[in-house]
């Protein structure tokens, strides 16, 4: 009987050995995924790199658990992983059953599922069956489920976990060497080791230090032998003056500064003259004066 969970459901397995088997719909834009399986200590961490199996490293050395070639199907392609519970070491107490996909995200890969085999009986109908979905579509790592000890037995769980750093971020996250996983010391790119700068020869560094310089860039002269520049109060140094600058040409206002002729300051119209008088009438006489202008008689 083929039991189908659902995300975050357990089951009992009465089997000595587990099958599981990653099948997926290939198709057009579809990326390749890989089966793996890490053996977990008590504390939750591969005890050595060995612990690993996938396609760079597919047998333990106790030869109990194995990464089998891909095949192709009916329903699409499959990649397989096995492990013999019922032989393993006592401190192995979880093994977690993941999924990476290279060329894209797990979005891009339908039907994706888990089907779990007893490896000592028929092969005609999975134990367990778990569609397994990312949550984000962006993951390149999924842990699709964990068989783990309970009592004397196993069980599994369907988990469905995702990483979106791809099998190495899987891997690190339990105590995996990145180069192990990226396949050892010979695909990696060596490093350059740092040069010391070139040697400058006295001559030319003298010829390009030009000394100590002004504000302005203008080389300062050094003081005559026996000269101390005058010191200020409190004992901080001189400013060096630099170097006499020639008299700057008085500055010329822009037009729209300069003043308008018959205007004053701020644009204020200037009052208009009053025009020049004829010239005054010899005949003319001033009106008779009041009483306290006359004379006294």
């Amino acid at each position: 009987m083929t039991h189908v969970m659902v995300k975050g459901s357990n089951i009992q397995l009465d089997a000595p050995g587990i099958r599981a088997v990653l099948r997926w719909s290939s198709g057009p834009g579809a990326p390749d995924v890989d089966a793996s399986m890490l053996l977990l200590g008590p504390d939750g961490r591969v005890r050595s790199d060995t612990d690993f199996v996938f396609y760079n490293e597919p047998r333990h050395p106790s030869g109990l658990a194995r990464h089998l070639p891909k095949t192709r199907v009916a329903e699409g392609l499959t990649d397989t992983v096995e492990v013999d519970l019922a032989a393993l070491d006592a401190d192995v107490h979880r093994i977690v059953i993941a999924a990476s996909c290279d060329g894209g995200p797990f979005r891009l890969v339908q039907d994706l599922c888990v089907l779990l085999y007893d490896t000592t009986g028929p092969q005609r109908a999975p134990i367990v069956t778990f569609e397994v979905r990312p949550d984000t579509g962006h993951e390149t790592a999924l842990i699709c489920g964990e068989l783990y000890r309970k009592g004397d037995g196993w069980k599994f769980r369907a988990l469905g976990q995702g990483y979106a750093t791809g099998l190495i971020g899987l891997a690190t996250e339990y105590g995996i060497t990145v180069d192990d996983v990226e396949g050892g010391d010979s695909d990696r790119t060596a490093v350059p080791a740092a040069t010391a700068p070139p040697t400058v020869a006295p001559a030319v560094a003298a010829a390009a230090d030009p000394g100590p310089t002004s504000a302005y860039g203008y080389p300062l002269q050094a003081p005559a032998s026996g000269h101390v520049p005058a010191q200020p109060a409190y004992g901080y140094p001189q400013p060096v003056a630099g170097p006499v600058m020639p008299a700057a040409a008085p500055a010329v206002p822009p037009v729209h500064q300069q003043p308008q002729q018959g205007y004053p300051a701020y644009g204020y119209p200037q009052p208009v003259a009053a025009a020049a008088s004829a010239p005054a009438d010899p005949s003319f006489t001033l009106p008779p004066q009041g009483p306290q202008f006359q004379p006294q008689r």
